[in-house]
């Protein structure tokens, strides 16, 4: 019975042997099948990654024409970044034109002089030094009003409601609408005191206005910044809305412009000043230019300018500089190249004049350096990666970046 016994111990000791094997294997197995997906993991995020940086970075030499749409020369056409689309505007009317450049929708109108401003699906365009403001959705026209003083200058938000700069002999008005036209406030203020109306800016909730008045103090110039709330905050400061101000003695501010809603950015003629204006405004950075500047631009992500370049190798080219919205700089970009125009997005800036255009990444890198076989008098981009409107003397193409001409 004893053998027996210790026969059946060595047995079911062996079992458990054999038991804790198996597990260690098991356990092993499962920690190697970890191993191999997290490595594959890795591999798969390394690839993706390299993926996104390669169709960010990549560079292009060609173009394929998508769609091409002939259309009848007009000298006097503008056009504005309208939706995902484009916005045509002369003294006779306005078009929406679509990503293959057929024109969906045009409204008659009369127009001595237009000006225009778009914010997501709405734009409004004015008769500035008349009276007439029409507001416009990707769907058509909205309304149409007319104003009771000059109209100086416009600004639109997100919801189609606008902001309009009017002029009488002795007093300047600022007037809210809703996008059918109904008034929603009303801010006077006198030339003898506020000078005259420069640019108008308002956020993108329509809740926030930005204004740049010039006044002749004796012999010195003098630029005043305003500020208004229409929101809870501007109704408890007072009566007109104003919650902040910023004077400046002999420095024209000719454009200001809300780059997101709670960031303001005001260009004068020898400084970029930030703010920010969640409710009221507060400095945010100041940037001090080097030369007398050609141009400004901005979107939501940076904001910058385009100055002659004065290094000893280059007497007729250019320097782009591009700040972040903390007035930091991210690039300097110098090129070779008359420019009547620039449109900036998120990821990049589209630089076009003559039969030209240059397009420069955000992260200050060449992506297209190209000459057309027109006179480009607009360059937008689509919703559709690396595709843009281009809108000639006479047609209207769609194109695709690519590595090489197929037109």
């Amino acid at each position: 019975m004893a053998e027996n016994n210790n026969d059946n111990i060595i047995y079911v000791t062996g079992s458990e042997e054999a038991r804790e094997s198996n597990e260690q294997r098991r356990r092993e197995m499962r920690q190697g099948r970890i191993w191999i997906a997290l490595v594959l993991l890795i591999v798969a995020v390394v690839a993706a990654v390299c993926i996104f940086v390669f169709i960010k970075m990549r560079s292009f030499g060609g173009i394929k024409v998508v769609s091409s749409v002939e259309t009848n020369y007009d000298a006097n056409a503008n056009y504005i970044e309208f939706g995902d689309n484009v916005l045509k505007y002369t003294p006779d009317g306005v078009s929406y034109i679509n990503s293959k450049g057929e024109v969906v929708w045009t409204a008659g109108e009369d127009f001595k002089v237009p000006i225009a401003s778009a914010c997501g699906n709405y734009a409004v365009v004015a008769d500035k030094g008349g009276n007439l403001v029409a507001v416009y959705g990707v769907e058509g026209a909205v309304s149409s009003v007319k104003m009771p003083y000059t109209v100086c200058d416009v600004g639109v938000a997100k919801q189609g409601a606008f902001a309009a700069i009017l002029e009488s002999d002795e007093t300047n008005y600022i007037q809210m609408y809703d996008k059918t036209g109904n008034i929603i406030y009303e801010i006077r203020t006198s030339i003898d005191k506020s000078g005259y109306p420069m640019d108008i800016a308002v956020s993108n909730d329509g809740q926030k206005l930005f204004t740049s008045y010039f006044k002749m103090d004796g012999v010195n110039i003098k630029n005043n910044l305003t500020a208004y709330n229409f929101g809870d905050v501007g109704q408890n400061e007072n009566a007109d809305r104003m919650v902040g101000g910023y004077s400046f003695d002999e420095e024209m501010i000719p454009k200001v412009e809300f780059v997101t809603n709670d960031v303001v950015a005001a260009f004068s003629d020898s400084k970029i000043h930030l703010y920010s204006m969640k409710e009221k405004p507060s400095e945010k950075a100041v940037i001090d230019y080097d030369a007398e500047i050609s141009s400004v631009f901005y979107c939501e992500e940076y904001i910058g300018i385009i100055e002659p370049d004065t290094s000893a190798s280059s007497n007729t080219g250019y320097v782009v500089k591009t700040y972040d919205l903390s007035g930091k700089e991210m690039y300097e970009y110098a090129f070779n190249m008359d420019y009547d125009k620039i449109h900036a997005t998120n990821d990049e800036l589209i630089i076009t004049g003559g039969n030209q255009c240059l397009i420069i990444l955000k992260s200050g890198r060449t992506k297209f350096n190209y000459a057309f076989d027109g006179i480009i008098k607009s360059m937008i981009p689509t919703s559709n990666r690396n595709e843009y409107i281009i809108t000639y003397e006479n047609r209207i193409d769609t194109i695709k970046l690519r590595a090489e001409d197929d037109k």
